[in-house]
């Protein structure tokens, strides 16, 4: 079973810069697609940005998003730059066998880190 660790998240005031990090366990990262979702109070969860197993393409919702992979760390990160309060959330890392905009679609989640965005 994969098991995924995030950590990286804290108080940002708007226009900040964060860096989440999701270290995977278990599985090499090449076994899975690694997606960023979050989930604000009260919203459906919400992909961010995905990166590929299988040729390390990048998917992303959000243009001030980067998505990254250290294959000898085993993990990926999210790069979140120019943040606002919009982008308060839970944010988790998955592993699936695709990348997709869809949480169902990812069958192994972290705990979580929480990000908040305020002056």
């Amino acid at each position: 079973q994969v098991q995924l660790v995030e950590s990286g998240g804290g108080l940002v005031q708007p226009g900040g810069s964060l860096r989440l990090s999701c270290v995977v366990r278990e599985y090499t990262l090449d076994s899975y697609a690694i997606g960023w979702f979050r989930q604000a109070p009260g919203k459906e969860r919400e992909g961010v940005s995905c990166i590929s197993s299988i040729d390390g393409s990048k998917y992303y919702a959000k243009g001030r998003f980067t998505i990254s992979r250290d294959n000898a760390k085993n993990t990926v990160y999210l790069q979140m730059n120019s943040l606002n309060p919009e982008d308060t959330a839970v944010y988790y890392c998955a592993a699936g066998h695709l990348c997709s905009h869809y949480s169902a679609d990812f069958a192994s989640w972290g705990q979580g880190t929480q990000v908040t965005v305020s002056s």
